[in-house]
């Protein structure tokens, strides 16, 4: 990794000084919920018998492959018996194909899922073969590791903690006369104003991927929202995206609109994870997944996290959002169980931890594990503010969550506000029932 300053980062930005990093890396984030799963046999495990074969590990995250081959040479040494595949594919590929290339152990011995709808699939599916009971649970943070569990089971471990909120560039803010972050929707506003001003892209947003343009929407819902389960009451139709709620945050995108990059519906994560890199935008509209990535495209600058506050200071109840994912799990047809189980406990020993976590720039919801990467002591004081756990990942059904992600779209592309609304709420409507 290369060196930078770290004169700046949340510690000025957010005036967290003195926290303890030790201390941070034990906690969840402020609203973060869940409990570890009890009760049930995990008969359709076997953990038992010496780790042997072959392990095929699915996953999405190809940025991590180095980190993971390095792991998996130490996995070898320890287990000489066994042995272990990457089968990787792209994030969008693997939410839309994974569950039928892991059925029947085709592929993904040991595989991760997406918190939310992929989960509840491949759970439905009778993928997972059950970890409640299993050694390896007490590794892990009991608060952080519910998106894993299903009526009392714990299924999966999510291994990932993100915050799905804008990355920023701190020199980008310094130069724009920003030392602290914005406190509500007109500070925000003025803070994307100044970037202008001082020749950066404000905010540069992923519009034309799918899988991340609505990263954005995680923060730009969490205080506007009536309440913490908005999105899943949307697809039960509790609540429409013509409320008035939905309608003042596509409002707020309309807003946002004359700060993003040109022919901002149609760009790509690399597009803009690119233009970020080279110092030419303030702020990137993904989240801390994408660090480790920027700073392979060579970029030097220090990291933040900067989420708009919709409302004024006074109504809100969030300062950000997280969410635990990269759920792992066994796959209950897998032929050599022992082995992959060996794998994940592996990877659940804290110092295997944060030799990912360091490597690939992902705090991990793994207990003990000690952070020395510096991106990842910069964004630490998130792990004990307040934060919401992405509302995104509520909706169970795609269909739903592709329609309500797709008026953000619309919008930037020049839709009246109602009137996407108005045609998402019929897609809705049509596929609930």
């Amino acid at each position: 990794m290369p060196s930078y300053p770290d004169r700046r980062a949340a510690l000025r930005l957010f005036g967290a000084a003195g926290l303890g990093l030790a201390a941070a890396a034990c906690a969840g984030p402020g609203s973060g919920s869940g409990s570890t799963a009890s009760g049930a046999s995990p008969s359709a495990l076997a953990t038992s018998g010496t780790p042997k074969g072959t392990v095929s590990f699915a996953h999405w995250r190809a940025e991590d492959k180095a980190v993971l081959a390095g792991l998996i040479e130490a996995f070898v040494k320890k287990y000489p018996d066994a042995g272990v595949e990457q089968d990787i594919s792209p994030s969008a590929d693997y939410q839309s194909t994974a569950l039928r290339r892991i059925q029947g152990s085709k592929t993904g011995d040991l595989f991760t899922a997406f918190r939310g709808a992929q989960f509840e699939q491949i759970v439905k599916a009778g993928v997972y073969a059950p970890l409640t009971g299993t050694g390896v649970l007490a590794r892990y943070q009991a608060s952080l590791i519910g998106p894993g569990a299903a009526e009392g089971v714990q299924y999966g471990l999510p291994y990932q903690l993100v915050f799905n909120m804008p990355l920023a560039n701190t020199d980008a803010l310094d130069k724009a006369g920003h030392g602290s972050a914005p406190k509500d929707w007109d500070g925000f506003l003025q803070l994307l104003d100044d970037l202008k001003a001082k020749g950066y892209t404000p905010l540069a947003w992923p519009g034309g991927d799918s899988a991340n343009a609505g990263q954005l929407l995680n923060t730009m819902v969490m205080n506007n929202a009536p309440s913490d389960d908005a999105f899943a009451k949307i697809e039960s139709g509790a609540y429409k995206v013509t409320d008035d709620w939905f309608l003042k945050t596509l409002e707020q995108y309309a807003e946002l609109t004359p700060y993003l990059q040109a022919r901002a519906t149609g760009s790509t994560t690399d597009a803009v994870t690119q233009l970020f890199a080279e110092g030419k935008a303030g702020l990137l509209a993904t989240g801390s997944f994408q660090m480790a990535g920027v700073r392979a495209l060579g970029a030097t600058f220090p990291f933040d996290l900067v989420a708009p506050i919709t409302t004024t200071a006074a109504q809100a109840k969030y300062e950000g959002v997280f969410n635990t994912t990269f759920v792992l799990g066994v796959n209950s047809a897998s032929t050599v169980q022992p082995a992959a189980y060996a794998f994940l406990e592996f990877l659940s020993d804290p110092a295997n931890a944060g030799t990912y976590a360091n490597g690939t720039g992902q705090h991990v919801t793994v207990q003990g594990v000690e952070y020395t990467n510096t991106d990842l002591k910069a964004v630490a004081p998130w792990l004990t503010r307040k934060t919401l756990l992405a509302p995104r990942f509520q909706f169970l059904n795609l269909d739903i969550r592709t329609a309500v992600e797709n008026t953000t779209v619309a919008v930037v592309g020049g839709r009246k506000p109602a009137q996407a609304a108005e045609e998402a709420q019929r897609v809705i409507d049509q596929k609930r029932s």
